[in-house]
C-alpha cells in the first residue's frame, strides 16, 4: 500500500487516471446525499465488488458512470484487482482483501472525492 501523497502525484502522471472528474449527475449525487453517505455506499461497493478473493468478472466489476464512487474508483486505480495490484501493490490473485487494505482503499476514495465537497 502506497503512501498517499506519492500515490497522488504518480495518479497525476497518468494521462488516464487524471481525465476523471466529478460532474453532472454524479457531482449533483454527491452534493444532495453528501460525503458520509456517498463513502458508506463505497464501503459496500468495495465489500462486494473488490474484496472478494475470487472475481469472476475482474476487470468490468466497476461501471465508468452513474456514482461518484464508480469514477473515483477509476481515478484512483482502485476499480479492480489487475489495478489494485498495480498502483496499489495489493495482490490481485486468490487474495481476499483485509480490513486494513478495505480502509486503505476507502481512504484513497475519501481523499479523491473530498475535493468535491
Amino acid at each position: 500500500m502506497s503512501d498517499l501523497d506519492t500515490l497522488f502525484q504518480k495518479l497525476a502522471q497518468s494521462r488516464f487516471r487524471s481525465s476523471f472528474r466529478l460532474k453532472g449527475k454524479e457531482l449533483e449525487f454527491l452534493n444532495s446525499k453528501g460525503l458520509d453517505v456517498i463513502l458508506e455506499h463505497g464501503r459496500d461497493f468495495i465489500g462486494t465488488r473488490l474484496a472478494p478473493a475470487n472475481l469472476p468478472n475482474d476487470g468490468k466489476q466497476t461501471p465508468m458512470r452513474n456514482h461518484p464512487v464508480f469514477i473515483a474508483q477509476h481515478a484512483t486505480g482502485t476499480c479492480c484487482r489487475k489495478c489494485l495490484q498495480k498502483w496499489h501493490g495489493i495482490p490481485a490473485k486468490d487474495h481476499k482483501l483485509s480490513e486494513d487494505e478495505k480502509d486503505y482503499v476507502m481512504n484513497v476514495l475519501e481523499r479523491w472525492i473530498g475535493d468535491y465537497v
